[in-house]
């Protein structure tokens, strides 16, 4: 004589296993977990062409907020009139949806509507380029932030001062 003794999870593992699949997947997409050991290393040259070309105008040193990050922020502007903000010697943590942001001066807090994006960061780590819009004021605008958009959680800073 056989006795079942079926569980109900046992008697429905198919259907357990089928609805934490798709949960799984959003968690993953959400968290990016791999990223925590991915380095994402880039190596950009200065765009000008000669030390003589571009004039330096701020610069700073990035501190970590949420996550360590470190290097220089500088921002110069080029004979031609762009200017750029360019990250030397940057490393910080590697993450799901980074930007890089030029947010006011004062000590209000981070306020996405009032910012500038600069765009998605190229890398965790090495020497990177942002080009400056023309409409960013950098007497209201002096401080770059690497930002997390997802989680909304400020990685790093650099509050920048006149050279």
């Amino acid at each position: 004589m056989t006795v079942h003794t079926n569980t109900w999870l046992s008697r429905r593992k198919w259907v357990v296993a089928a609805a934490a699949l798709p949960v799984l997947v959003v968690a993953w997409w959400a968290f990016r977990p791999e990223k925590l050991w991915i380095n994402e290393k880039v190596n950009e040259p200065a765009p000008f062409t000669s030390s003589l070309d571009p004039q330096t105008l701020y610069t700073g040193r990035l501190e970590g907020k949420a996550h360590h990050t470190s290097g220089r922020a500088t921002i110069y502007k080029s004979s031609d009139g762009r200017q750029y903000l360019r990250l030397t010697d940057f490393m910080t943590s590697n993450g799901p949806d980074v930007h890089v942001l030029l947010v006011r001066s004062d000590d209000k807090g981070l306020d996405e509507q009032d910012s500038v994006e600069l765009g998605s960061i190229k890398g965790n780590q090495g020497d990177q380029n942002y080009d400056l819009p023309g409409s960013a004021d950098l007497n209201k605008y002096r401080v770059v932030v690497i930002y997390c958009q997802r989680f909304h959680t400020v990685f790093g800073l650099a509050r920048l001062e006149p050279f």
